[in-house]
């Protein structure tokens, strides 16, 4: 995850340079992306019908994992508590705030993204393979899908952590809905994703500190009411 003393994709790319090191990976391997998380998301809906925020969780790819976790199992009994896990949560959360918690909220029709709180009920839990981060961001106003419909797109605008939700069961709705709300995630453009798999270092490192690339990679999750 993020180490809280590094820009995150700095330590990102740390974790990278070292795994490929350890595994004696062709320099080719380096190649964008270089973190892979599946997402699971929750819609949260309040009393009054209006969504109120998302509940994310994030796993994490092995080989990642594994450098995350080095050096937290304190009393060395090979397992991983709550509490030895909780300081490796609360830096993430904290960090992600930079990168706009990597969650991108709007009604349709609207380019402007909704503004998000910060994280609350963070945890991380591992088993033994894989991390997960989970955690719920609610948005500063509810918003409400039967007006229009809201869609929540989670990618990295550098690519350097590749989001996918995941096969089964990638999202749900929470809470009260209105009858017939729905969530569903449009599969994002495949053609698109390997002709970045192609594209060298340099040009993810020429790109902007504005560059929003990633974007054409996003899962979005439609969030549609029957009545809007």
């Amino acid at each position: 995850m993020i180490d809280g003393t590094h820009h995150g994709r700095h330590f990102f790319l740390s974790l990278w340079v070292i795994g490929v090191a350890v595994a004696g990976l062709a320099p080719s391997a380096s190649a964008h992306p270089h973190v892979w998380a599946t997402v699971r998301s929750e819609i949260i809906f309040g009393p009054d019908q209006k969504v109120t925020g998302i509940r994310h969780a994030w796993t994490f790819d092995e080989f990642y994992s594994a450098m995350a976790v080095q050096g937290l199992d304190a009393d060395g009994d090979g397992k991983y508590s709550k509490e030895e896990l909780d300081p490796l949560a609360k830096v993430n959360v904290e960090s992600l705030n930079e990168f706009g918690y990597f969650t991108f909220v709007r009604e349709a029709g609207n380019d402007k993204f909704l503004p998000l709180k910060p994280p609350e009920d963070y945890l991380i839990d591992y088993d033994g393979t894989a991390i997960t981060l989970h955690f719920t961001l609610p948005l500063q106003t509810p918003v409400d899908p039967k007006a229009k419909d809201v869609t929540i797109d989670v990618y990295d605008p550098s690519f350097f952590v590749a989001f996918g939700f995941a096969e089964k069961a990638p999202v749900k709705v929470s809470g009260t809905p209105a009858e017939g709300c729905t969530a569903k995630v449009d599969t994002p453009d495949s053609e698109a994703t390997e002709a970045a798999k192609a594209l060298s270092e340099s040009f993810f490192s020429e790109l902007g500190p504005g560059s929003d690339y990633g974007s054409q990679f996003a899962q979005t999750v439609n969030v549609t009411c029957a009545s809007s």
